[in-house]
């Protein structure tokens, strides 16, 4: 059939007084095809009207996709059975061509950015092997929506922890940060609602606040709104994992910031430079760099077990084994485990990222060889308590004779009354349960806390409060 344009040919040259046979012969086209034009006198193409083999079915056909789901041989196969005279293909063209099973294509969106106005962040779960073991890797990234930078990080598992790890590397890679920073509506920033109703976790308000920046979420269902990260995982699916091998989690983000850094500095012909080249335009408008930036870490509250270790998402840390039974606060950032005991760092050991059930253990924290614990005599806390307080030494006798073994856990127990109650009204109490011979720690405690509240904390008597009648008298006298 000829097309619009070679009709409109034919048309203006029969205009021009050219037969059948010369008009045939310049376009290169039938006599009849030419005549054809002619008689219609319209150069529009015909449409073509066919009777639809499975127009007579129709009623049928839209019962049969809602039974079977949608599943077009299962359709097919079931009108076959009721006698249709119909073949597959002509059945999926009907269905084509009248939008049975087909939601209907609407042209997408497109979103322009001024430069620092938005940066957007997501996660996306990837197989792969981290050590010679077949992991899921959970790739985070940030993209600045005007240049297109791209940074990417691997991680085991992607939690708020997790999260202001990530953000703050790569916002120190970026030198800066965007004003938003759009996300899907994730739990790990989301505190309730979504899209635009979003309230975001005080936590993280109060980290973007510290570079500048607010959260953001896209309405649910409208991914394309957050299209500039959302399009690089494939990307970076088959690109940056293709043909290599990760030996850890360290060496897998150290080639997965080189990768970055190669792809950055790359020209797109799309955007018809590189993203460095554009970046240097984005990077003035961004918000400056913190002259601080505190370290990222989680707290942990850990008891030092009998071995001397403290144990942190299944792997265990050694302790100086003088602190065994202390209860230590335990920091957890990106790279180190610190264990405090109070305001003094007491240990310190390089995280293990993968929970493997491992043990971390410093030399140093184990007692010498040939120095452990006696097994006889008394406890080294027995001997530390007749150090620090000398008065108590008969007392703490008396306390390790008539407690289980040797007494470590009482005489533990009676040294941290010793470091965190008042000198003298612990010296008063336990002169008192000396002399009636009284060895329970419970009514020692309370003891001593009922000397505390007597001596310490002190309320007005009664006798000296104002009367209110008298202030009632004073506001009529004012009146």
């Amino acid at each position: 059939m000829l097309d619009e344009h070679l009709r409109i040919a034919v048309l203006e040259l029969a205009k021009k007084g050219f037969g059948t046979r010369r008009i045939a012969r310049a376009l290169n086209i039938s006599r009849s095809a030419v005549r054809a034009v002619l008689d219609s006198g319209d150069s529009k193409v015909p449409k073509i009207l066919r009777p639809e083999k499975a127009e007579p079915y129709r009623d049928l056909i839209l019962d049969l996709h809602r039974s079977c789901r949608g599943n077009l041989v299962r359709v097919h196969e079931e009108l076959e059975k009721s006698g249709a005279v119909l073949s597959y293909q002509a059945l999926t063209g009907f269905c084509r061509r009248h939008e049975i099973g087909r939601t209907k294509k609407l042209p997408a969106g497109r979103y322009d950015f001024a430069p620092g106005e938005e940066m957007q962040h997501d996660t996306s779960p990837y197989t792969w092997d981290i050590g010679s073991k077949r992991r899921v890797v959970q790739i985070a990234s940030l993209v600045l929506c005007y240049s297109r930078m791209i940074f990417i990080q691997l991680y085991p598992a992607f939690t708020r922890f997790e999260c202001k790890v990530f953000l703050t590397d790569a916002l120190a890679y970026f030198g800066g940060a965007c004003g938003r920073c759009m996300v899907d509506n994730t739990s790990v920033i989301r505190l309730k609602g979504a899209g635009k109703d979003m309230v975001s976790v005080p936590e993280m308000v109060a980290f973007g606040d510290r570079f500048g920046f607010t959260f953001a979420a896209h309405e649910v269902g409208d991914a394309n709104r957050s299209a500039r990260v959302e399009g690089h995982f494939k990307f970076v699916q088959r690109n940056l994992f293709a043909g290599r091998t990760f030996c850890d989690w360290d060496d897998g983000n150290a080639q997965a910031r080189a990768w970055c850094d190669k792809v950055n500095a790359k020209y797109s012909s799309k955007l018809r430079a590189s993203r460095r080249e554009l970046f240097a335009t984005e990077r003035v408008a961004l918000k400056a760099h913190p002259d601080f930036v505190p370290e990222v870490y989680v707290l942990h509250q850990r008891f030092v077990d009998a071995e001397g270790y403290v144990t942190v998402r299944r792997n265990r840390y050694s302790i100086p084994y003088k602190l065994i039974g202390r209860q230590m606060e335990v920091r957890e950032s990106k790279e180190r485990i610190d264990v405090f005991d109070g305001p003094r760092l007491v240990a310190s050991h390089r995280r293990v990222i993968d929970p493997v059930d491992s043990r971390l253990t410093v030399p140093e924290h184990r007692p010498p060889r040939g120095e452990g614990r006696a097994k006889k005599g008394p406890a080294p806390e027995q001997m530390e308590l007749c150090l620090v307080e000398p008065v108590l030494a008969s007392y703490v006798a008396a306390l390790a004779h008539h407690a289980h073994g040797r007494g470590v856990r009482v005489l533990q127990r009676l040294l941290r009354m010793v470091r965190e109650y008042p000198r003298q009204p612990l010296l008063d109490a336990v002169r008192q349960a000396e002399q009636f011979g009284l060895y329970d720690l419970d009514r020692l405690e309370r003891m001593i806390l009922r000397r505390i509240g007597r001596d310490y904390f002190l309320l007005p008597d009664l006798d000296d409060e104002p009367d209110p009648s008298d202030e009632d008298e004073n506001d009529d006298d004012e009146g």
